[in-house]
This record gives C-alpha cells, sequence and structure tokens, in this order.
C-alpha cells in the first residue's frame, strides 16, 4: 500500500492536443511544490488517431469509445509503472497518481450539462499499485461551475508573485489564462494549438506544425481572420470553456466557405495555417486585455510556447512581457500534468480543489474520485 507519509505525486495528462502522454512526479511540502521528474511519451497512433476521432462530437461510436477508455487506462497504467521504476522508486514511495484522463465531450452549457474523460482509472490502479485519483471535474459541474479549468490554484501556487501582476497562459489544444490576483480569474480563451494541428494533419500529413514553419510561409487572410475572431464564444464573458467539439474542422469549413476567393485566387492552405495561427495569437491577447488589462508578465506553458511565430505575435500584440514557464524554473510541458498530481495530494487531504471565481461553482468543492490499488 503507497504510505501516507510520502508526498510524491504522479500526474497524468494527454489534453486536447492528444499529442502524447504528460507524466509529472512531483513533491509536496506544505504549500511549496517541487518537479521531481517530467517526460513525455507517444501515444499509440492508432489509439491517438481514436481519441482524435471521439473528441470531435460527431459520428459517436460506443464500442469505440469503450475500447479506447481501457486502452489509454491501460497505457496510461504501464506507461507510469514504467515511469516510476525508472525513477528508483517502489511503487509505495508515491502517495497516488492524479490523472486527468482525455476529454472526448465537454458540454458545460447544456441543460444536463456534462463532462467526459476517458482513461480507466480502475486499470491505472491495478497496474501501478498506486492510488489513483480521476474524475476532477464533475463535482465542480454538478455545483453549477464549468468544470473547467482546473489548473488555476496550482498556477497560482507556482507563480504568483507579491510585487508583479502575472498571467498565466497555457496553450494546448485550446488556450486559457490564470490571472494571478485576488480573487483569481480563468478561463478557456478560445483555440491553442487545435485548429492548427488539424489543418497541418489533413494538408501536410504532419500531427503539428513544428516551430510555426509551415505557417511562416503563408500570408494572414484578414478576410478569414475577421470571420474566425467572429465566433460568439470568444465574446461570452467568464466564466467560461470549450474545447474540439467546438472548435474543429467542420467548424472552420463554415468559414472558409464565404471566404474563399473565385477562381484562380482562392487561399492557399499555408495562408490559412497562418491566419489560424493569428486568430490564435488575438484571441488570447484579446482575452488578456479585456479580463486581466493589468496584467506586466505573461507566463506561457505547453506546446504552444514551442512555436517562435506564436510566440512573437503573442509578444508583439500583448501589453506585457513575455515568458516561458521554463523561464521561471518549471518544465513547460509539465505544468499541466503537475496540476492533476496536485490536485490527487488536495483530494486526499480533503482540500477543496476548484476555484468559483474561476469556474463559477456554487463554492468550493472537494473534487477527484479515488480508486483504491
Amino acid at each position: 500500500m503507497p504510505s501516507d507519509d510520502s508526498h510524491l505525486y504522479l500526474g497524468a495528462m494527454t489534453g486536447t492536443s492528444v499529442d502524447g502522454l504528460d507524466l509529472a512526479l512531483i513533491e509536496v511540502a506544505g504549500s511549496a511544490v517541487k518537479l521531481v521528474a517530467q517526460r513525455t511519451f507517444s501515444l499509440p497512433s492508432a489509439l491517438r488517431e481514436t481519441l482524435l476521432e471521439l473528441g470531435q462530437g460527431v459520428d459517436d461510436d460506443l464500442d469505440a469509445l469503450g475500447e479506447a477508455d481501457t486502452a489509454l487506462g491501460r497505457f496510461i497504467g504501464e506507461t507510469a509503472r514504467g515511469f516510476i521504476a525508472s525513477q528508483g522508486l517502489a511503487a509505495n514511495a508515491v502517495r497516488a497518481i492524479g490523472s486527468h484522463g482525455q476529454t472526448v465531450r465537454h458540454r458545460p452549457n447544456d441543460r444536463n450539462a456534462f463532462t467526459l474523460q476517458i482513461g480507466d482509472p480502475n486499470r491505472i490502479a491495478e497496474l501501478t499499485g498506486v492510488a489513483t485519483v480521476a474524475d476532477f471535474r464533475r463535482r465542480d459541474l454538478a455545483a453549477g461551475g464549468q468544470g473547467a479549468p482546473l489548473a488555476p490554484g496550482f498556477h497560482a501556487a507556482l507563480f504568483s508573485h507579491a510585487h508583479e501582476r502575472r498571467t498565466v497562459l497555457n496553450i494546448g489544444g485550446i488556450g486559457n489564462i490564470t490571472r494571478l490576483r485576488t480573487p483569481l480569474l480563468g478561463f478557456d480563451t478560445g483555440p491553442g494549438n487545435a485548429l492548427m494541428d488539424s489543418w497541418c494533419a489533413k494538408h501536410q500529413s504532419a500531427a503539428f506544425d513544428e516551430g510555426g514553419a509551415w505557417a511562416a510561409t503563408g500570408q494572414v487572410d484578414e478576410p478569414l481572420l475577421a470571420s474566425l475572431l467572429n465566433d460568439p464564444y470568444l465574446a461570452q464573458a467568464p466564466p467560461k470553456s470549450t474545447g474540439r467539439e467546438h472548435y474543429n474542422l467542420n467548424w472552420l469549413s463554415e468559414r472558409l466557405r464565404p471566404a474563399l476567393r473565385p477562381e484562380d485566387v482562392a487561399l492557399r492552405p499555408e495562408d490559412v495555417q497562418r491566419t489560424l495561427l493569428e486568430m490564435t495569437a488575438v484571441s488570447i491577447a484579446n482575452a488578456i486585455a479585456n479580463w486581466a488589462p493589468e496584467t506586466e508578465r505573461i507566463i506561457v506553458c505547453g506546446g504552444g510556447r514551442l512555436n517562435p511565430l506564436l510566440m512573437q505575435r503573442l509578444g508583439a500584440l500583448a501589453k506585457a512581457s513575455v515568458d516561458t514557464a521554463d523561464e521561471h524554473g518549471w518544465d513547460g510541458d509539465a505544468i499541466e500534468a503537475g496540476a492533476f498530481a496536485w490536485l490527487a495530494h488536495q483530494r486526499l487531504n480533503s482540500a477543496p480543489a476548484n476555484v468559483p471565481s474561476v469556474t463559477g461553482a456554487a463554492g468550493p468543492r472537494v473534487i477527484g474520485a479515488v480508486y483504491a490499488p
């Protein structure tokens, strides 16, 4: 059995981009959080494709859903077990695994609001011998919240500063920000990498546009950009959250039709890619300007920080300094996984971990379900 005296927690996160499994081992001592180790593991290609298809919000297949739930749970469990061993640790050295799972549907505003993450935590607990905490979002949803974002409390623990007004920006498949002042404010800004990744996969047969190199060969199309930025979600006030079921290629195709040029002057695929990148940068900059205008420094984590063109555009558009989490002592690929390790710590200590000012929930709640080893 894992020891109650252990201060080590492992976080597991696949994220909206579905670009890999991030594992982050953290040590929690009081209010201090230390990153011990981090690694990203590639997902099996067939599993990744299934997860992407399930997240589109169309052509639902319950058999595919059930099989992916088992397959992802098994993959997380086997990978976590190997990762723990690679650190020279026995299973009982880790008090708990916080597994977010893969979101395949997020409908927080429906009459019967729901959110669904898969990656069977029973499998993870069985394979690792470590208590596993999962299903973090639904309790907040039941309390009237969005169920997202859940990382702002962790962002505050890592990056709050007494004399500098900061905003943490995560650019995964979806972009989200945390305004680090009292009360905390956080929400999904709109697309991060999701649309760019999908368009790149369609036209370049690549999972993502590495370094923004392909986008850099294109030009921003202003009519298309205006159409993209006219999406009603972007104008909504927080609390709010979104996902691939909204921002996907079907959404994009609807906006491409009226923007297409006649005959020989139609948009080139690389121009669309460049325009999608600009939409991501502008929507993030607008969100910060509207809801955290006092921001002096933006700290960026997630895969988007590795796109120089995107970071350049953010720096040009934002009225604040733009840094990466790495420059502040935390691997930018470990933040979100680390957040779910921290949420597992909060759950085992019966400490509320949602932030009502972020999600809109009726109050603080202890979130996450525990699966004993």
